[in-house]
């Protein structure tokens, strides 16, 4: 009998080892087989997260964040207990004893699936496998996928310290709303830093992985309040808090910044402008998207807060006083139906959602609510409501037309239901009394179909201080100043000029200013002055100052088109220049970009000197992966500077783009049109060079100026080019901006006369004429002019510049100079030939006019 006995448990153990053994041979080649090109867990030892990349002013206040995935990095020493034990309690409360993966885990969940029949499923994966998962595998549900968990899981955890681990995954893991890891997070919700979470916090950031997609804080209000207070109750059971905190914290409500408990942290930095993005389509393609979105930059840019808006402020007002002056109403495109303006929270929610510009200072959305005999009443975002209303009244739509559905514009409004019909979301100020603030009534305000730029940049280094592409990002971010491809019209002229000054002209050449007809294969050309006269033999100042067409055209002509083309390339102004006549005029498309960063060279004497944005870029660890300014200061190395002495800065290493004395003599001609010319408009307390440009049919207007350290250009247009009117110049529109801006800028930053470089000697002339004066020449003509060393021009006999087959030319001061009456033109087989002043031929567009 005990022989039966013993043999039947005999056999048992006899079973029971061989099952053991072939299962564990099983599980082992198992193992084995999956172990096998495994990616290798050690390359998580070099963890490099996709960090927020961050812009900064530089004053060091932070302006705009970039990030494919929103995180923070946090070393673990620096993450709060509460926080770890928070994730601890909720996601792996056996995270410091498992040796990577939980069995009692594991086999709780197979029970619990098991005894549900597949009904309730819940997870069994520690940490340390779901560190594993999110770097080195995919997130489907598979038991190979499991396997491969478990395997690396044990060694990573031979590899990696607990500590380690916990940094990887409390900063990897993601949390909802675009947050990857608990600092982000804290911010996205709670708009705090992670010292300064509450328990409850912390155990909401907690209760996210679960379901991050479907965890909202505002739409599952409820399923996230129920899972915090489990990761509470969790907290209690494991000994991180006391039972008297687990019970007074589980009874706060849901807060978050999604709820509005809390401003967002996006509302704490300024709307995204021009400036910030162009930083961003600049940077992107120097260091690819990969490292600038996800590379942890710390980017310190060269605007000045306040003139960016001081920018953006005198751009809007120029476009919005020509808009206001078309008297054209469009409004937006935007409407709410009529049903849901019964209920205020409906139509507020509906006008959040509304897209229309939100970045322009002092304006609101506002939606129709109702439209009486003469007013409309409103709805404004983020005004209360008043128990009288607010209202658009009918004298502030008296101003503008409407265009009917044939497009053709109906008769001037008389009373706001002209313009307006109940569901419209329309744009409004508060306008205000001038002497103190107070309310007078809401006014309708609309983003200008007209379009424009301006930049204003340091003439010495290049720092880019305010961009401005067009009146509102929001509404448009096509980048105008850097982007726009336009004519510059006559702002290119300078460049013809110096070229010529550079090429024996001087201040007092005379060039003759007749009509000119050439034979092109488009037909005759004729180009004109702006005013449609000629003025006969003149000196070089007064053809730039007055802007001659003419004139200008002569002088490329003479010099030869492609040494025009060489200096407009040397300075940036265009890659190639096509070595046309018409060109001389500013008919080829250049940016205002490129146009102010040429203008500074002249200011700064002739060196050369690369716009940019950014001064600074350091990546995640501190390294400066790119600095802009590579001039060497000599003295900064010193322990103290002599009192009263700034550092120095050696800039010999910069490269010469033209003559010093060149550049001061155009700078000074230039002075000259900003006193007398077409930029007389001009109004500021330090001396101001600078020039105007128009094109044909007024489609582009533009000024570029500047003082000896600023440089800033503006330019008007349509996008789609049309002409903005018989009365737009650049004198009477960009100019105004010019004037707003450097306002601000010259309280700011001052500046001096222009610095007079050796290697020239001063003469008095006659403006008018040309002819030399004595030193003691007084009056409006006398203009001192700076020639070069060892030019001496023949006073009797001056350089004259005719050409286009003119005959013998009487000079300023002598009897007859004026405009002759034939009309010679060289055809393009090279002869000349003499036409009537009348013709009936058509004539090409001549790019810049005034």
């Amino acid at each position: 009998m005990l022989r039966s006995v013993l043999s039947f448990f005999g056999a048992i153990f006899s079973w029971f080892v061989t099952a053991s053994f072939f299962i564990a041979l099983t599980l082992g080649a198992i193992f084995w087989i999956y172990s096998r090109d495994l990616p290798s867990h050690e390359t998580l030892a070099q963890y490099t997260p996709k960090t927020i990349s961050r812009v900064y002013s530089g004053e060091g206040r932070l302006i705009d964040e970039f990030a494919e995935e929103r995180r923070l990095f946090v070393p673990v020493e620096e993450i709060p207990d509460l926080v770890k034990h928070a994730f601890i309690s909720a996601e792996d409360k056996n995270f410091y004893s498992h040796p990577g993966y939980d069995v009692r885990g594991i086999v709780g969940a197979a029970w619990q699936a098991v005894a549900s029949r597949g009904s309730s499923v819940r997870g069994a994966s520690t940490i340390t496998q779901q560190v594993m998962k999110n770097f080195l595998l995919s997130s489907d549900r598979s038991v190979e996928r499991k396997v491969k968990e478990l395997i690396l899981a044990s060694r990573l955890e031979r590899t990696l310290s607990k500590e380690q681990i916990l940094e990887l995954y409390l900063n990897e893991i993601f949390l909802g709303q675009n947050s990857f890891g608990v600092a982000a997070a804290s911010q996205t919700y709670f708009n705090k830093s992670l010292t300064e979470l509450a328990p409850h916090e912390a155990a909401m950031l907690a209760a996210m992985p679960q379901a991050p997609g479907r965890y909202h804080p505002v739409s599952a209000k409820d399923r996230v309040t129920e899972r915090r207070n489990y990761v509470l109750r969790e907290m209690w059971q494991n000994g991180y808090i006391d039972e008297a905190t687990y019970q007074s914290e589980a009874k706060l409500p849901l807060k978050s910044v999604q709820n509005g408990d809390y401003p967002a942290f996006r509302q704490q930095l300024p709307p995204r402008d021009y400036f910030t993005d162009e930083i961003r389509r600049q940077l992107s393609a120097q260091f690819g998207n990969e490292e600038f979105f996800g590379g942890g930059l710390t980017i310190r840019a060269t605007v000045d807060p306040d003139l960016q808006s001081a920018a953006a402020v005198a751009l809007r007002e120029a476009l919005e006083d020509y808009d206001r002056g078309t008297g054209v109403w469009r409004g937006t495109p935007e409407t709410i139906h009529a049903e849901q303006l019964n209920d205020e929270a409906v139509w507020r929610g509906a006008l959040w959602q509304a897209q229309v510009p939100r970045d322009i200072p002092g304006w609101h959305p506002a939606v129709v609510l109702e439209v009486g005999d003469s007013d409309a009443r409103i709805g404004i975002e983020g005004i209360e409501e008043d128990p009288d209303g607010h209202w658009i009244t009918a004298a502030d739509v008296q101003w503008a037309r409407k265009r009917g559905p044939n497009g053709r514009l109906g008769p001037r409004a008389q009373v706001a239901g002209d313009l307006l019909a109940v569901g419209d979301v329309v744009l409004v100020r508060a306008m205000t009394q001038d002497s103190d603030g107070s309310f007078i009534r809401w006014t309708l305000r609309q983003v200008p179909e007209v379009q424009g730029g301006f930049m204003a940049m340091d003439v010495n280094t290049g720092r880019v201080m305010a961009m401005q592409g067009g009146f509102s990002y929001q509404s448009s971010v096509f980048n105008r100043a850097t982007q726009a491809q336009r004519q510059p019209g006559s702002s290119f002229k300078p460049f013809v000029y110096a070229a010529a000054l550079d090429n024996n002209y001087t201040p007092a050449t005379i060039v003759v200013d007749e009509p000119i007809t050439l034979n092109t294969p488009f037909g005759l050309w004729e180009p004109k002055n702006s005013s449609g006269k000629t003025y006969g033999p003149t000196p070089l100042r007064t053809g730039i100052e007055m802007s001659r067409n003419l004139m200008t055209i002569r002088i490329a002509q003479d010099i030869g088109m492609e040494r025009v083309a060489e200096y407009a390339e040397r300075f940036g102004v265009y890659d190639d220049l096509k070595p046309f006549l018409a060109n001389a005029l500013g008919a080829q498309e250049t940016t205002l970009f490129k146009m102010v960063a040429a203008y500074a060279m002249f200011a700064n004497g002739g060196e050369r000197v690369e716009p940019t944005l950014v001064d600074r870029v350091q990546d995640r660890r501190g390294r400066t992966v790119y600095r802009h300014d590579q001039r060497v200061c000599e003295t900064c190395g010193q322990q103290a500077l002599p009192a009263g002495q700034g550092p120095v800065i050696d800039s010999s290493n910069r490269e010469r783009v033209m003559d010093a004395v060149t550049a001061y003599q155009l700078t000074s001609m230039l002075e000259g049109a900003v006193t007398r010319g077409s930029g007389s408009g001009v109004d500021l307390p330090v001396p101001i060079a600078g020039k105007t440009g128009t094109t044909n049919d007024a489609k582009d207007v533009w000024f570029i100026g500047y003082s000896s350290n600023i440089v800033a250009g503006c330019y008007l247009g349509y996008d789609q080019p049309r002409t903005l009117g018989r009365n737009a110049y650049g004198g009477t529109l960009c100019v105004p901006v010019f004037n707003a801006f450097m306002r601000k800028a010259v309280a700011e930053f001052g500046g001096t006369e222009f610095t007079v470089p050796p290697g020239g000697y001063w003469v008095k002339i006659d403006r008018s004429t040309g002819q030399r004066l004595s030193d003691d020449a007084s009056g409006p003509n006398v203009v001192a002019e700076y020639f070069r060393d060892g030019t001496d021009p023949d006073w009797g006999s001056p350089l004259v510049v005719s050409g286009f087959g003119d005959g013998p030319v009487a000079l300023p001061w002598e009897a007859g100079a004026g405009s002759g009456s034939g009309t010679a033109i060289t055809t393009s087989t090279g002869e000349r030939k003499v036409i009537p002043r009348q013709t009936d031929f058509g004539t090409m567009s001549s790019g810049g006019l005034y």
